[in-house]
């Protein structure tokens, strides 16, 4: 996959530098990974090309050894850097994929309402807080620990910490510095959010892996809850990282809900509204 610098301007601040993995062609999909950083969704990037499809998997600035702004700070900064981006590529139709943290940045996007984008999904995110079902205090894990939580079949994914370079060890160490950025003082959620996701309005699917212990299903159909109109589909046999463990059930489940919305506000045909095609006793109008 070919891997440029994207230089992502802003009105009255500097520039950021986005690394932007790019494969396939076709309809675009924002691809956003979590704290296990780029690595954890360019697997799935590459199937999802094949359907096909344009997948755009930025690094979030301040992971793999890229840059941070000290202005890009936390979700909200991330979201709308994400949506420049996709402005400044003018792009539409964009379905927005986020997992874990980037689940987060995805409810985010979704707030921010930008027209060219046609639907929003949220695989197993964090970032709001559901009372008695807290999400796992990452930074206290160790890796085995870690993993053990996230998987449903935790041996498959295990990494030997003894086995890894000093170069992926740096690499791990950055990345974890970065995420703690981003997940603020409160734990990798904001005591805002929920209360802010009724303003959504873009079709959104809701999409968790049953095994997670990071954050668990009942919090996973809290996040649902919280958003008007808003999608929530189990997925069995997998855990925190769908998209790794269980790449296929994934992947059926966000082409589908593409499929059930391919234009965005952008793009969306007009409605031809005439009061003789208006029934007297309804709301229904029909037009072409």
């Amino acid at each position: 996959m070919p891997t440029p610098t994207v230089s992502v301007t802003r009105p009255g601040r500097a520039p950021v530098d986005v690394t932007l993995t790019e494969a396939g062609s076709g309809r675009p999909y924002l691809l956003l990974h979590g704290g296990a950083g780029p690595f954890s969704v360019l697997p799935f990037a590459d199937l999802l090309a094949g359907r096909p499809a344009r997948v755009l998997v930025p690094t979030a600035p301040g992971f793999n050894g890229t840059p941070r702004p000290d202005d890009v700070s936390d979700v909200r900064d991330l979201a709308e850097l994400y949506v420049r981006l996709i402005e400044q590529l003018e792009l539409t139709d964009v379905i927005v994929v986020g997992n874990s943290i980037g689940g987060w940045v995805a409810a985010e996007i979704a707030l921010l309402a930008c027209p060219r984008v046609a639907g929003v999904v949220i695989m197993n995110g964090t970032g709001i807080q559901v009372a008695d079902h807290p999400v796992a205090d990452f930074f206290s894990l160790s890796l085995d620990q870690l993993g053990e939580l996230s998987y449903h079949t935790p041996s498959r994914f295990r990494i030997d910490p003894a086995a890894l370079t000093d170069a992926q060890q740096a690499l791990m160490s950055g990345n974890r510095q970065a995420i703690a950025v981003y997940a603020g003082e409160h734990g990798m959620t904001d005591p805002t959010l929920a209360d802010r996701l009724v303003e959504v309005k873009v079709p959104t699917l809701v999409l968790w892996g049953q095994s997670d212990r990071v954050v668990d299903p009942d919090y996973g159909r809290a996040y649902a809850a919280a958003i008007p109109g808003s999608t929530y589909l189990p997925l069995f046999g997998t855990g925190h990282l769908p998209q790794l463990e269980t790449p296929e059930p994934v992947l059926a489940a966000i082409t589908g809900f593409a499929a059930e919305h391919p234009h965005s506000a952008l793009t969306a045909p007009s409605t031809l509204v005439s009061d003789s095609l208006a029934s007297p006793n309804s709301n229904e109008v029909r037009g072409s």
